[in-house]
């Protein structure tokens, strides 16, 4: 196993993001449409939030109830993004050692964290890549 190995190389480069000036439906169609969980909220380059699929689902009730779903389009449409996003969120550079990653996730339990270097957005890190990673040191 590679002891030093950066999280740039498991990182994912290609980021869907959010403007803080969006609507939580927009959030919610980017999370369904990309398959993700997590989308990192941003305000030009910097990322001031990040919303997970858990946020929403705590939020509506149609994982809950069947024909609930006018009701979650109230919700959706009554709360702001930066009422539901985690503010300021932890973020780690692109040379982070994966390892240190993990205990990141392990101890603070994040399951995402967005990649900044030098103020400026360039992925997002989840405990699945670092699974994946590890998966691999076993082939």
């Amino acid at each position: 196993m590679k002891k030093r190995e950066p999280i740039s190389h498991i990182m994912t480069k290609t980021v869907v993001t959010a403007n803080e000036k969006d609507d939580l439906k927009k959030v919610v169609e980017k999370l369904k449409a990309h398959t993700i969980r997590h989308i990192p909220i941003v305000k030009g380059k910097e990322v001031v939030g990040i919303i997970s699929r858990t946020d929403i689902n705590r939020l509506t009730f149609g994982a809950l109830f069947e024909g609930q779903e006018n009701a979650d389009e109230a919700i959706l449409e009554m709360l702001t993004i930066s009422q539901v996003m985690t503010s300021r969120p932890k973020t780690v550079s692109s040379d982070t050692i994966i390892r240190d990653l993990a205990e990141i996730f392990v101890k603070e339990e994040f399951h995402a964290l967005p990649v900044v270097d030098n103020g400026e957005l360039k992925g997002i890190v989840t405990t699945t890549d670092v699974m994946k990673y590890l998966l691999e040191q076993y082939d």
